[in-house]
Formats: structure tokens, C-alpha cells, sequence
């Protein structure tokens, strides 16, 4: 039975038994009075605290010996006195009120004793095993009885527990973090100390330990500390304290007690409304939008008719607006309250619609929010506080915040163009929903003006709904409002409207190249644009690709560019590109294809206007554009540069320098032999004169004969058309024909063209194609090569039959010339022949 007993019964306190030895030594050293045998008893080996005597005379503790008799009850044996073993004929127990009384003035004595001893082991010069057995010593008594903590504060032990916390031990920080959670626990005098001085400050620092054991204690203590309310505030505004719980939550190394007490720290600490707004900023936004929408017992919709909560609910409404916030938890606040804050902006008082206004700002900038806010109506109510006037309509610098959140949906790509604004079923896009919004644009200040400006970029950015805006640009006239805020100083505006008018450039080039050449301001603004040095950027490509757009063949816009000195500042810049100079980011691309688009535009002039041949002469353009043939990528940039080379080939016949040969003299006109041309070592093959790249534009001299063969291979028909149309050039009449067909023989450059010919891609490579075959097929040795070529053959039937009238014609020459068809010519003589 004993052994029984000893394995099944126990208690907290100190065992007598195993710890006699020790505790005699402890007590020596701490000069407290030991502990009497009598005062322990025989069954639980511990001080008793409720000793009673049985009849034989033995004292047990009470708990202990009424748990004996009932074993022994239960096993079916008389009771018997536990030391003796005899039985008993009574079970009586009678307290042993003087022990008892006796025992507990030893313990008060013993207890002040050891508080006493604890607080000198616990000041400076302490060893760290004494400073570990006062703490436990503090823990036990604690534990023991509730009572104890009030000693233990009044005893002002706790600051200096708190001290231990910057121990060089990390045994004694641990010490001291479990044993202020004890002494904390379920005292809130006690927890009112702790708050004093930067003791909290000091406990949250643990949570950031690598030490695991450290963060566990003190992440129990912050869980005990946070139950106080006074105490939640004093957590949350330690600098980092809400991060770093916030962490912990999420944490998936951490232990599952740990990140429970983390998280039940979290829901604490919701009390103190700024740690609420700290929890949000770092991405735990529950909690605000639980007192958005709830308030305790009331909708947000209390805020619109006031409610105990309103000014909660307003804060948190406000806050929401202020913070930055992920794309995942902007979709996810669109779906808890986004249908909530759009009917407070919809109804509510001028301060609510505010603080709706500015939270629906932050969560309508990613495109799954904003999609999810068109779905809960927010179309309607914007556009009818833009447009409002009198006593309804909102503040400027509100209409700014709704003019930025239509930006704000716009952009995001949703199909909203279908949906209806009021009763007469217009939408965003309907011609007088236009109207008002570019009247808006007129009379408002700039930063609306800004907002939009970027609602018609977004616009105008769908293919869905960039004709609906264009037509109701040209009906309202206002190109010329539009253009002039080119010259603005707000650099914000000024871009919003060069990426606006790139938009609808494809389908307003006439109207822009006219309006731009009516003042001077706005053509002059954009060229600075185009020619800052401040790397490359989004306006610049937008600016040059403005004047891409513009009709190619507006000559008076060209001479404009010219005289502006546009032309010299956009080689220069093409060159930087192509050399490194200016480093290359996302927008190199559009802007390299916008300046080599404006730049061909030049070569229009080239047979009007002397100045230009000088300049594409000294810039030696011809070359220029023969290396960007090969930019692989920017098929635009290719088709231009074929283009452009085409007319500065067709250039070549006037610009090449003939020989000049002696006049034939006497003996010439006496004996012919003397008259024959002495031949010149040097001269074009084709022009039959002195050629350069740079001087007369020479194709063959400028080596480009190879790189427009290899675009005949491009995917874009476009690019094709171009290169051909090029090569074509020095098949020209008045040039030595054979002599092309030779350089095209020699550059590998007859298969290509023939497959062309062979594909008829189009209606253009068909005519161009047929009529370079024809002039290829007026060599001779080629005309027999091909003429058992089938499939050349049908191409050019093909062509016969289904050309327009020009194409026919000329492949009804070249079918003869491959004897396709017969050469009547030859049977009938000619007229006075």
C-alpha cells in the first residue's frame, strides 16, 4: 500500500524525502528555520497545511489519510493506520488546530525569510545558480497560494526579476521570463508593475531571439500581460511588437503553443484601436474590417444615420485610406466591405463619403479589386459625384479622390462599357457621358485634371472603347483643349495628356498634325519631350510616337520637324540607342520605333526640298537605315527602313557622278577607233558612275543588297512588301538592268524573290513580285533556267488571271519571256519595218 500511495498521490510542493538534504543546506545557508519532522506527513512526505489525528494518535494530512481510508474502502479491507498497519475501529479525524497554526507560523516566518534571502541573491554580483533557485523559489511560493504575489510585490522583487531579463545568461532569462508570467498571472496589481519603465519593451525584443526557449517564455508572458487592457496598448506601441506577432502566426517552424498564443495575442490586443491600424499595416486586416463593418452590434450603415459607433467605424474607414496595402488584401478588403463603402459614398453624410471614398481609392488600384467594386455598383455614384453641382456636389479635393478611383477602375481592363450610369441607360462611354467629362477636364483644377486625363487614357487603352471616345473627341472639338496641355508645368499632367493623344493618333492624325502646326507651343513642347537626356521613359515614347502617327506624307508638318532641327536631334539619338549610349529599359523599344518612323518621314522631301538631301547626305542616312534592317524584333523599325532606303535608292540616278571623258579630237573624226570611251575603273555596275552610300545612296555601295534579301524572308508581309519594293530599285529603267539582276544573282537574292512570288501573300507582293520576276526574266540564261520551273510558271498564270489590269500586263511579258505564252511580236513585222 505505501508503495502504492507514493506513486499515485501527488502534490506540487517540495518533496521532504528527496529534497531533505538539500533543503537543509539551502536553509543553512539562508538562515531560515529547517523543517520539523512532525510538520511533515508520513504519506505525502510534504508539509502539511490541514493536519488531523486518527484514534491511534497518528497525524496525517488530511487530503492524504481520507484518500487512504477510502482505498482501502475499495479494495475491501478494513482501515488501517498507514504507519502501523493495525486496523482501526474508527475512521474519526480530528484537527490538529495547534500543529496546524504552528505550521503556518514557521511557513510566514520561513516565507519572509526566503523573500528576503531571494531579493539579496537577486541584486548585482549574484552567481547565476543562486539567482536560478531564488526565482524558482518565487515561482513555488506563488503557485502555492495566490496570496504569496501581493508579498512578493510589496517586497519590490518584481523590478528586479524584471532586471534578470538582461542577464548574460540565457538560463536566467528564461528563469525570468517564466517567472514573471507566474508572479503576472491573474494579478493585475502586479501587471501595473511590469508596465512601469521599459520592461514590456525589453519582453517583446525576446520574440525576435534565435533562442526558441526564450520567444516561448516570452510569448507566454505577452500573452498573460495582453489580457490587461491598459497593458495592450503598451504591447502594441512597441516598434515592431504587432510585425513580429504577426510573423509568429504565420509562422510554420515555430511551435503549435507558441503560435496559439501569438494569435490569442493578437485578438488581445484588437482592444487598443492603434494597434488595430498596425495590425493592418502589416497585412492583418481583419481586424480593422471587423470594426469597419461591425462596430460592435451595428452595420457600417449606422454611420450614415449615427450610432455609438460611428467615430470607430470612421476611424477604421480612414485609416483603410491612408494604408499601402498588397494586391492580395486589396481584392480581399473589395470583397468584405467593398459593397459596405460603396453605399456609404453613395448616401452617407459628406465625412463618411470621405473616409468611403478614400479606402474605395486604395483598393480600386488592382485590377481584381477594381473589377469586384464595378460588380457592387460603384460606376454610378462616382460618375454622379463628378458631375454634381450646388449644395450636393462634393469638395474639390474630393471630386479628385473619385476622379482618381475612376482611373483607378478604368484601368483595371473590366467590361464596364455596357454598364448603365442612371435611368436613361448611358454608360461610361456614351457621347454626352464624353462630353461632360472633357468639360470637366476644362474647368477643374490640375490635380483633377490629372486623374482625368488618366480616366480617358485607360479609355483609350481598349480597343472595346477607344473609337466611342475618338468620335466623341472629334464631335466636341476638343483636340485643341487637349493638345495645349502638352505645355503645362505639372510634369503629371503633361504626361497623362501625351499618352492620351498617342492613344487616338492612329485615329486622329490629320486633326492632331493640324492642330499641332496651328501654334507653335504644343509641336515645340513635344520635341523637348522627345530630346530631354534624362534616360528613356514612358513620355518620351509616347511623345514620339504622337508624331509617328501623324500622316507620313504631311509634308507641311515635315518641314515644320525640319525647321525645328527635329531630324538631327532624332539621328542622334538613334545612334546612342544603336551604340549603347543610352541604356535600354522597357521603353526603348517604343521609343526607337517612334524616332526611325519620324525619320523616314524626311525622305518624302528628299525630291523638294535641297536642304534635306544635304542633311541625309551629312548624316549619311542610307547607312543609318541599312543597319536597322537588321534590329530583329521591331518589324515597324524594319518596314520603315526599307521604305526609306527605296526612296533614297530611287535617288541615286541623279545623284551618281558621271565620268567625264576628253572630247574625241581629229584623228576620232578621221579613224572611229579613236573615238571608243576609255573604260574607268571604279564606277557602279548599276548607275555606270561614281557611287557612294553617303553621297548618292547607293544600294550595291552601301551593302544593303544582302540585308533587304533577307527581310524577303520576314513572317510580316508588311516588311516584305518594303525590302522588295527596295531591291526593286536597281531594276529600274534607265539602269543597267543586267547588271542588277547580276548583283541580285551574286547576293543569292533570285530564290527569295521567286518565293515570294510563289506564296502572293498579298495583292502588293503579287505586283511586286511579278514585275521584279519579269525584269530577272529578261536575262536570258535565267529565262531558261526557270522556264521548266512548274511552279514559277503557274505563279505567273495565277497572276495573269487574277492580277488587276498592271499585274496582268506584266506577267503576260514575263510568261512569254519563259515561252509560257507565244511572243507575236516576233511573227508579225513591225509597222514600216
Amino acid at each position: 500500500m505505501p508503495e502504492i500511495w507514493d506513486e499515485s498521490y501527488d502534490f506540487s510542493s517540495q518533496s521532504y524525502d528527496a529534497n531533505r538534504l538539500s533543503d537543509e543546506s539551502y536553509s543553512e545557508k539562508l538562515r531560515i528555520e529547517p523543517i520539523y519532522e512532525s510538520f511533515v506527513c508520513p504519506l505525502t512526505k510534504q508539509v502539511m497545511h490541514d493536519p488531523v489525528t486518527i484514534e491511534n494518535g497518528h497525524t496525517y494530512e488530511r487530503k492524504a489519510i481520507e484518500k487512504w481510508f477510502k482505498e482501502c474502502k475499495d479494495s475491501g479491507r478494513k482501515p488501517v493506520c498507514p504507519l502501523t498497519l493495525k486496523e482501526l475501529n474508527s475512521t474519526d479525524l480530528n484537527p490538529s488546530i495547534a500543529l496546524r497554526h504552528t505550521i503556518e507560523e514557521w511557513t510566514q516566518r520561513n516565507e519572509a525569510s526566503k523573500l528576503d534571502n531571494a531579493s539579496r541573491s537577486l541584486g548585482p554580483g549574484s552567481s547565476e545558480s543562486d539567482i536560478v533557485l531564488s526565482l524558482d523559489y518565487v515561482v513555488k511560493i506563488c503557485q502555492k497560494n495566490g496570496m504569496n504575489k501581493h508579498a512578493v510585490r510589496n517586497a519590490d522583487l518584481i523590478p528586479m526579476i524584471a532586471e534578470k531579463l538582461k542577464n548574460s545568461s540565457r538560463k536566467v532569462r528564461c528563469k525570468a521570463l517564466q517567472t514573471l508570467c507566474v508572479v503576472a498571472e491573474d494579478d493585475d496589481d502586479n501587471k501595473a508593475v511590469l508596465a512601469v519603465g521599459d520592461t514590456v519593451r525589453t519582453i517583446v525584443k525576446f520574440l525576435s531571439h534565435d533562442h526558441s526557449q526564450e520567444r516561448k517564455e516570452a510569448v507566454s508572458l505577452l500573452f498573460e500581460l495582453s489580457k490587461s487592457e491598459s497593458l495592450c496598448e503598451k504591447i502594441g506601441g512597441v516598434n515592431g511588437a504587432i510585425l513580429i506577432l504577426v510573423g509568429l502566426v504565420s509562422s510554420k517552424t515555430e511551435s503549435v503553443s507558441t503560435v496559439e498564443k501569438a494569435e490569442k495575442i493578437l485578438e488581445n490586443l484588437e482592444k487598443d484601436k492603434k494597434s488595430v491600424r498596425l495590425m493592418a499595416e502589416n497585412g492583418r486586416l481583419r481586424p480593422l474590417l471587423t470594426q469597419l463593418l461591425e462596430g460592435g452590434s451595428f452595420s457600417i450603415r449606422h454611420i450614415v444615420f449615427g450610432s455609438g459607433s460611428a467615430e470607430i467605424q470612421l476611424s477604421m474607414a480612414a485609416y483603410l485610406g491612408e494604408l499601402v496595402l498588397s494586391n492580395d488584401v486589396k481584392t480581399f478588403v473589395a470583397q468584405t466591405a467593398g459593397s459596405a463603402l460603396v453605399d456609404v459614398m453613395s448616401s452617407g453624410s459628406m465625412q463618411s463619403r470621405e473616409a468611403a471614398l478614400k479606402a474605395l481609392n486604395q483598393i480600386s488600384s488592382h485590377e481584381a479589386s477594381a473589377k469586384i467594386l464595378i460588380e457592387a455598383g460603384i460606376l454610378p455614384p462616382l460618375i454622379k459625384d463628378l458631375f454634381a453641382v450646388g449644395i450636393n456636389q462634393l469638395p474639390m479635393r474630393l471630386k479628385e479622390v473619385s476622379a482618381t478611383v475612376l482611373a483607378n477602375i478604368v484601368a483595371s481592363g473590366a467590361g464596364f462599357e455596357s454598364i448603365p450610369l442612371g435611368p436613361d441607360h448611358q454608360t461610361l462611354v456614351s457621347e454626352d457621358v464624353v462630353h461632360n467629362l472633357l468639360h470637366l477636364i476644362s474647368n477643374t483644377g490640375p490635380a483633377t485634371q490629372c486623374k482625368l486625363l488618366q480616366v480617358f487614357v485607360g479609355l483609350t487603352s481598349s480597343s472595346t472603347t477607344v473609337l466611342n471616345i475618338v468620335s466623341a473627341i472629334k464631335s466636341s472639338g476638343a483636340v485643341i483643349s487637349l493638345i495645349q496641355f502638352i505645355e503645362t508645368p505639372q510634369r503629371d499632367i503633361r504626361m497623362a495628356s501625351i499618352k492620351l493623344l498617342h492613344n487616338i493618333s492612329p485615329y486622329m492624325g490629320q486633326e492632331l498634325s493640324d492642330a499641332l502646326q496651328g501654334t507653335a507651343g504644343q509641336l515645340n513642347s513635344l520635341i523637348r519631350v522627345i530630346s530631354e537626356n534624362n534616360g528613356i521613359i514612358e513620355e518620351q515614347a509616347a511623345a514620339i510616337g504622337i508624331l509617328a502617327e501623324l500622316p507620313e506624307r504631311d509634308l507641311a508638318l515635315t518641314r515644320r520637324l525640319l525647321a525645328e532641327e527635329t531630324f538631327p536631334m532624332i539621328i542622334s539619338k538613334v545612334l546612342k540607342i544603336r551604340h549603347g549610349d543610352i541604356r535600354g529599359n522597357r521603353f526603348v523599344t517604343p521609343y526607337l520605333d517612334g524616332l526611325v518612323r519620324v525619320l523616314s518621314q524626311i525622305t518624302y522631301l528628299l525630291e523638294v526640298n535641297s536642304g534635306v538631301r544635304v542633311l541625309a547626305q551629312e548624316h549619311n542616312l542610307a547607312s543609318l537605315f541599312t543597319d536597322l534592317l537588321q534590329t530583329n524584333g521591331m518589324d515597324k523599325v524594319q518596314m520603315v527602313s526599307a521604305m526609306a532606303l527605296e526612296i533614297l535608292s530611287k535617288q541615286s540616278k541623279t545623284l551618281t557622278k558621271m565620268p567625264e571623258f576628253p572630247k574625241p579630237g581629229l584623228c576620232a573624226s578621221i579613224f572611229p577607233c579613236f573615238s571608243k570611251q576609255p573604260d574607268v575603273i571604279g564606277l557602279c555596275r548599276i548607275h555606270r558612275g561614281c557611287c557612294s552610300v553617303k553621297d548618292s545612296f547607293c544600294l550595291l555601295e552601301g551593302k544593303a543588297v544582302e540585308k533587304l534579301i533577307a527581310c524577303l524572308d520576314h513572317n510580316n508581309e508588311k516588311v516584305v512588301e518594303a525590302s522588295l519594293a527596295a531591291l526593286c530599285t536597281l531594276l529600274d529603267d534607265g539602269l543597267n538592268i543586267e547588271q542588277g539582276v547580276l548583283v541580285l544573282c551574286e547576293a543569292e537574292g533570285i530564290r527569295p524573290i521567286f518565293d515570294v512570288l510563289l506564296e502572293s501573300r498579298t495583292d502588293v507582293l503579287r505586283w511586286r513580285a511579278v514585275w521584279a520576276v519579269e525584269r530577272i526574266l529578261r536575262t536570258e540564261d535565267i529565262a531558261l533556267g526557270i522556264s521548266d520551273d512548274q511552279n514559277v510558271g503557274t505563279a505567273l498564270v495565277e497572276a495573269f488571271r487574277h492580277g488587276d489590269p498592271q499585274t496582268r500586263q506584266i506577267a503576260e511579258r514575263a510568261l512569254k519571256l519563259v515561252d509560257k505564252l507565244p511572243n507575236f511580236s516576233a511573227i508579225y513585222p513591225k509597222a514600216g519595218g
